[in-house]
């Protein structure tokens, strides 16, 4: 049970999955360790180095980690992989001997580190894919509905709440196929000793055999390996995939940033989950604050500075390699995957759960509505002979005076652009009374946005499922 009288970090136990938070754990990791040995002893028999019996009873005590006995012995001689090999031979009286035989510290731990990556980015794809089905949902059923669109945070043309949400969708796919593509592109370090250069196997196996011995390590490790390696794998694969992370927590931050707008009461359209016993504040009991978008944005905020710390470790890995990444990399890898799964999670919750209240939708597009519909009046005047840059100064008029009367209303005003416009005879006499108030009541000025939502909704589906 955690000791609570220190300090733990709140990705122990506040943030992520218990599949991430296991993916890298310490057991986790010595057993994926142990697993290395195990396949190093295989193939290493295969030449004639380890007997069978040796290889099997490795196999036979690979899970059995004893993190007590190996926290011992590191307090002891101050080196982790080192403490499990001792712990681990103490299991194996007669395979003991031959446990690691041959290999450099980060033969085992970077191949351990790759595979944690790629298993990680697959729990990252599948959380995404569940949110992308999600939003798939949604976007077909708001496709038609017509919301008021904002650009510079002030009200501009209508668009449809499933066309907003495709908007968000359109982003994370677009991440889904970099993570994907990064996720087939991990690749372990192989087995090429304390500098690359594979001397300490060639001494072993003989030069002639190497070869053919890493490919059987790839072979039983399920990976592919970097042709040329250092004493570790380039940093430069930590920097991509966690950038392709960081890149999804800016899409996803973008998304919980439009949300918490959304959710103010001025606008009030959207809202996420409130569970009927959750408070808001404990000042002001009224409150229903967005707490998932923000945190979102909160954890998204910390994660787009760790390829930062990924991109120095990358460039300062000086010669053939140094150690000043190692400590950093115990949490920045982690907390990178742990971040992501967090904000899919709680980006699931709230579109799963999404509250959209259509009587705020509607006084949206009744108070700003009729302004957007200038634009199709100015075409419509345009088609019909009327001189474009005067139409636009009379629209322009109309609108600064209707804007100021709305503002200067109070909550309860009404927008007066469509009669202003309507009982100006430059506009009737050139598009007839019912044409114009057609015009400018209408609330369907969307375009192609409910095909297009529907269409990427769609899109979504073949790709998740395929």
């Amino acid at each position: 049970m955690s000791d609570h009288s220190v300090y733990q970090s709140p990705f122990s136990w506040r943030y992520g999955s218990a599949a991430m938070r296991e993916a890298w754990g310490d057991i986790t990791k010595r057993r994926l360790w142990r697993s290395i040995w195990v396949s190093l002893a295989r193939v290493e028999s295969e030449f004639g180095i380890v007997t069978k019996e040796q290889v099997d009873e490795l196999a036979a005590r690979a899970g059995d980690v004893d993190i007590g006995r190996s926290l011992e012995i590191e307090a002891e001689i101050r080196h982790d992989l080192m403490a499990e090999v001792k712990a681990y031979a103490e299991q194996c009286p007669t395979a003991g001997g031959v446990i690691h035989l041959g290999a450099t510290s980060m033969d085992i731990e970077d191949n351990a580190d790759a595979l944690r990556l790629r298993h990680a980015l697959d729990l990252v794809v599948a959380s995404l894919d569940r949110l992308l089905a999600s939003l798939a949902d949604r976007i077909d059923e708001y496709a038609d509905l017509p919301v008021m669109a904002f650009t510079h945070i002030q009200p501009a043309e209508p668009t449809t709440l499933g066309y907003r949400l495709a908007v968000w969708a359109q982003d994370l796919l677009d991440d889904r196929g970099r993570i994907v593509r990064e996720r087939d592109s991990v690749r372990g370090k192989g087995f090429k000793g304390a500098v690359g250069t594979a001397a300490s196997y060639a001494e072993l196996l003989g030069a002639e055999n190497v070869d053919r011995f890493e490919a059987r390590l790839s072979e039983e490790l399920g990976i592919g390996f970097y042709p040329i390696a250092t004493q570790t794998y380039t940093r430069k694969q930590d920097y991509n995939v966690v950038s392709v992370l960081a890149g999804l927590g800016a899409s996803l931050h973008k998304f919980a940033l439009d949300m918490r707008v959304l959710q103010s009461p001025p606008i009030g359209e959207l809202s996420e989950p409130f569970g009927d016993r959750q408070v808001g504040s404990s000042a002001m009991p009224f409150k229903r604050n967005p707490i998932n978008a923000e945190k979102i944005d909160s954890l998204s905020r910390a994660l787009s500075v760790m390829p930062q710390v990924a991109w120095q470790n990358a460039a300062q890995s000086i010669l053939e390699r140094t150690l000043d990444d190692s400590a950093n990399r115990r949490s920045m890898l982690p907390e990178a995957f742990l971040s992501s799964d967090e904000i899919l999670a709680a980006a699931t919750k709230i579109v799963a759960g999404l509250v959209v209240d259509r009587g705020a939708t509607e006084r949206t597009m009744a108070a700003y509505g009729p302004f957007a519909n200038t634009e199709r009046v100015l075409m419509a005047m345009g088609k019909a002979g009327a001189d474009r840059q005067e139409t636009h100064e009379r629209l322009r008029e109309h609108a600064l005076a209707a804007w100021a009367e709305l503002r200067s209303g109070g909550a309860g005003a009404s927008n007066s652009l469509a009669a202003r416009i309507g009982s100006d005879r430059f506009f009737v006499d050139t598009l007839g009374s019912e044409k114009l108030a057609s015009m400018l009541a209408d609330s369907d000025y969307v375009g192609t946005a409910p095909r297009r939502a529907r269409e990427l909704a769609q899109r979504i589906r073949v790709i998740t499922v395929s």
